[in-house]
């Protein structure tokens, strides 16, 4: 996140330069999205040092939906930045201007776009890697940037050959269109997060899977299982049902090590198995049956 944040700083800083120098509202535009960046990396990077803390009193569960609040943070800010990307194209549609040194202002946008790109698949293999929804959506916003880049410079490119003014205010505001459909994306998953959404289905077949193994092997059925995901954190939830003359202490030694299981298959999870005997998991839905 300290890396994105210094990308955000030179990107907005090179990307101001060539808009001021060409006086091109798609460059202006293109700018505006790293003003974003450099908001968005600054907010993530205390989402992840905020999920990162231990459990305490007061967060039982950790405190791993910061993420979430980050990411939702995120794309509001990208909804501000897309309004005022429209507003300067209609503006500038109302009254096109010629803009100048257009071969410079590329230059320095391409550099730019480099650097985006490379930070941004940074961040997205160690978001993925890490389970940090804050790090990899810090990253893919990044890369939605470098697209817009790309956009911008071949509008304006085009816009040098042909002498058609026309085009730059177009270009910002498909700009504009692509930040908002950025944001959009962001807000969702982050409202998806906040309201505790399952597992994703590869990660609950893993927790399926070791389930299965110990229906075969013991004499055990599983019901009501539920799964939610915080940030990095996964929690699985479910009731184990075990031959009525099993002792507490053989049916908690038996969830002990499908929960170790569990753990190895998804790391960082954390599991809660509720013990009842099996005689009266009649009329239950089994995961064994």
């Amino acid at each position: 996140m300290l890396l994105s944040l210094a990308a955000a700083i030179t990107t907005m800083a090179l990307k101001g330069v060539a808009a001021a120098i060409t006086g091109s509202v798609g460059l202006l535009s293109d700018a505006l999205e790293s003003g974003v960046n450099l908001a968005a990396a600054a907010i993530g990077l205390i989402a992840v040092r905020t999920a990162a803390k231990p459990p305490d009193r007061e967060h039982q569960f950790g405190h791993g939906k910061a993420e979430y609040l980050s990411a939702g943070v995120e794309g509001g800010m990208i909804f501000t930045a897309a309004a005022l990307i429209v507003w300067s194209a209609v503006s500038r549609l109302i009254e096109p201007q010629p803009i100048d040194q257009t071969g410079l202002g590329l230059a320095l946008s391409a550099i730019a776009a480099l650097i985006n790109l490379a930070v941004g698949m940074a961040l997205v293999k160690v978001g993925r890697d890490k389970r940090s929804l804050a790090v990899e959506a810090d990253g893919r916003h990044l890369l939605t940037d470098v697209w817009t880049s790309v956009g911008v410079l071949v509008g304006v490119g085009l816009m040098f050959v042909t002498d058609l003014e026309i085009l730059d205010p177009l270009i910002a505001l498909l700009v504009g269109v692509n930040v908002l459909i950025a944001g959009y994306r962001l807000l969702r998953r982050s409202v998806v997060g906040l309201l505790d959404a399952a597992l994703p289905a590869d990660d609950a077949g893993k927790v399926l899977a070791v389930l299965r193994a110990h229906c075969e092997a013991e004499r055990v059925e599983f019901g009501a299982i539920r799964t939610r995901e915080s940030g990095r954190q996964r929690f699985i939830y479910l009731t184990m049902f075990v031959p009525g003359e099993w002792s507490v202490r053989q049916s908690h030694e038996l969830a002990d090590v499908i929960e170790a299981e569990i753990a190895t298959e998804l790391p960082g999870s954390m599991s809660f198995t509720h013990v009842e005997p099996l005689e009266d998991a009649t009329g239950i839905r089994s995961l064994c049956r």
